[in-house]
C-alpha cells in the first residue's frame, strides 16, 4: 500500500515539473536570436512575415502564446510546426518516435547483452587475463564518443566488408551497426558498474557465510552475488535508456535514421518553436516515466526496499 502510494505521490508531482520544463522550454526558444520565418536565401517580405507572425499568433505577448500552447497541450495538441508546411508536432513525435524508440531500444539491449555478462566474467575472473581484456574493453568503449565508432563501423563493415547497408532505416540489417555504435559507451558503463557490483557483493556477510558452508564458487555467484550486483544495473538503466533515446541525434544524423533526434536538431537551428517545446517535453515525460519503471523494477528484484 505504501508502495502504490509512492508512486501515485510521484505521478501528481511530475505535473508541475513538467509544467515548469514546458514553461523553461517556451521561455529559451523565444530568447534565442532569430526567428522561425528567417531565412538567408530568399528573405520574406515584411508585409508575407507579418502575416505568417498573425497567423501562428506570434505578435502576441510570449505570456499569452505560452497560455495558448497550454491550452493546446491540455486537448493533447503539441502545437503546429512552423517549418514543416502542413505538419503537426503530434505528426512529427507519431512519425520519429517509434523509430528513435526503437533505435534507443536496441542499443540497450546491446549494451545490457554486451556489459552485464562481461562484467560478471570480469569480477569472476578478477587478477587473470579476462579481468584486463574485458577492463580494457570497458574502459575503450567508454573513452572513445560514439561519433567515432559509427564512422569506423561505417568504413569498416559497410564500405570494405560490404557486410551491412551505410545508412537509412528499412530493413534488420539497417538496425544493426547504428545501436551498436549507439549502445558501445554504455556496454562499457554496465560493465564496469557490474564488475564493481560483483566485487562489493561478494565481500558481504551472507556471502561470507554461504561460503564457509561449503557452497560452490559458481553457485554462490548465480544465485546471490549476481542478483545484488545487478541493483546498480537496474539503478541506471533509467537513466541510460533516458541518454539512448534522448541523445541518439548525432547517430540519427550520421546514419540517416528518420527519428525525432532529427527533426529536434533541425527545428532548434531553424527556430521552429513548437516542435522544440514539444519534444523537449516529450523527452521529459520520457524520463519521469523510466525513472518510475526502474523504481518499480527495484521493488521485484529486492523485496526488502520500502517506500515512504
Amino acid at each position: 500500500m505504501k508502495a502504490a502510494m509512492y508512486f501515485v505521490r510521484r505521478i501528481l508531482f511530475a505535473i508541475p515539473l513538467l509544467l515548469v520544463i514546458s514553461a523553461l522550454a517556451f521561455a529559451l526558444v523565444h530568447l534565442a536570436p532569430g526567428g522561425p520565418f528567417d531565412s538567408e536565401r530568399q528573405p520574406a517580405s515584411p508585409e508575407i512575415e507579418r502575416n505568417l507572425k498573425t497567423k501562428y499568433h506570434l505578435d502576441e505577448p510570449v505570456w499569452k502564446q505560452y497560455g495558448r500552447y497550454l491550452g493546446d497541450l491540455l486537448h493533447g495538441d503539441f502545437g503546429a510546426s512552423l517549418k514543416y508546411r502542413n505538419h503537426s508536432v503530434n505528426d512529427i513525435i507519431a512519425q520519429g518516435l517509434p523509430v528513435s524508440l526503437l533505435l534507443g531500444g536496441l542499443a540497450f539491449c546491446f549494451a545490457t547483452a554486451v556489459g552485464v555478462p562481461l562484467g560478471f566474467l570480469t569480477a569472476a575472473r578478477r587478477g587473470r587475463w579476462p579481468d584486463y581484456a574485458g577492463s580494457f574493453f570497458a574502459v575503450l568503449a567508454v573513452c572513445v564518443p560514439s561519433f567515432v565508432i559509427a564512422p569506423a563501423l561505417i568504413l569498416i563493415f559497410a564500405m570494405k566488408l560490404k557486410w551491412f547497408p551505410v545508412a537509412l532505416w528499412e530493413t534488420p540489417w539497417h538496425m544493426i551497426l547504428p545501436p551498436i555504435a549507439l549502445g558501445a559507451y554504455f556496454a562499457g558503463k554496465v560493465a564496469r558498474i557490474m564488475r564493481e557490483g560483483m566485487l562489493t557483493a561478494a565481500q558481504a556477510e551472507f556471502v561470507t557465510a554461504a561460503r564457509a558452508k561449503g557452497l560452490g564458487e559458481t553457485a554462490l555467484l548465480l544465485k546471490h552475488v549476481f542478483r545484488i550486483a545487478l541493483l546498480p544495473v537496474v539503478s541506471y538503466s533509467g537513466p541510460m535508456l533516458a541518454d539512448l533515446l534522448t541523445g541518439s541525434f548525432i547517430i540519427e544524423n550520421i546514419f540517416q535514421i528518420p527519428g525525432i533526434g532529427v527533426f529536434l536538431v533541425n527545428s532548434s537551428l531553424n527556430r521552429d518553436y513548437t516542435v522544440v517545446v514539444g519534444l523537449s517535453l516529450l523527452y521529459a515525460m520520457l524520463l519521469i516515466a523510466l525513472n518510475l519503471a526502474v523504481d518499480f523494477a527495484y521493488t521485484l528484484l529486492d523485496p526488502r526496499v520500502k517506500y515512504e
